[in-house]
């Protein structure tokens, strides 16, 4: 595959832009802390993106299933899904990617990149998209039960300590619980 010997050889660089445009995506000062700190402890977030990224490339270049890729990009999506973004913001980057590619291979207008291998790529990077959306929302999902669950919790210790649960109440779930009171207060 011509296509992927040429994109091996350029990985540093498509690497490199790839993590730039997705810390365009954060607020200036946290870009310069992700850029200048390159310790994985220091900066578990630059450094979970970075490698994500890397092996997220590494297996395209391998037109390996998109199954194989899903561990480095959930672990990417996770950080996104917990930071505010949109979710079209959030896998956004995931397209930039095909960008960086084009303008890559826009130096090498001399070689002769076959036409049906760039697809063939862009289409893994597409469905590398689709799968980032599906894996945020999931994380989405999983946030919104945690604090749903949270807030049910904190409901039902603020009944209890207003005496508003009898004794007999008290061995039950704060949901049962609280479902309970809600009928209760219906009938009334």
């Amino acid at each position: 595959m011509m296509l992927g010997r040429i994109l091996a050889e350029k990985k540093p660089n498509i690497i490199k832009r790839w993590f730039d445009v997705i810390l365009e995506t954060y607020p200036a000062d946290t870009v310069d802390f992700l850029k200048k700190q390159k310790n994985r402890f220091t900066n578990p977030v630059g450094s979970t993106i970075y490698h994500g990224i890397e092996n997220i490339f590494d297996e395209i270049l391998r037109e390996a299933a998109i199954e194989k890729a899903p561990p480095f990009l959930d672990s990417i999506i996770r950080i996104r899904a917990v930071q505010d973004f949109t979710p079209s913001k959030a896998v956004s980057f995931i397209f930039s990617l095909k960008k960086i590619i084009s303008e890559e291979l826009r130096s090498n207008a001399s070689e002769n990149v076959i036409f049906e291998e760039l697809q063939s790529l862009e289409s893994r990077i597409d469905a590398l998209a689709l799968t980032s959306f599906d894996i945020f929302m999931e994380c989405k999902e999983k946030i919104y039960e945690i604090k749903a669950n949270e807030a049910k919790r904190m409901t039902y210790r603020l009944l209890r300590q207003a005496n508003l649960i009898t004794e007999n109440q008290e061995n039950e779930t704060p949901e049962n619980s609280f479902m309970d009171i809600k009928r209760k207060e219906a009938a009334q």
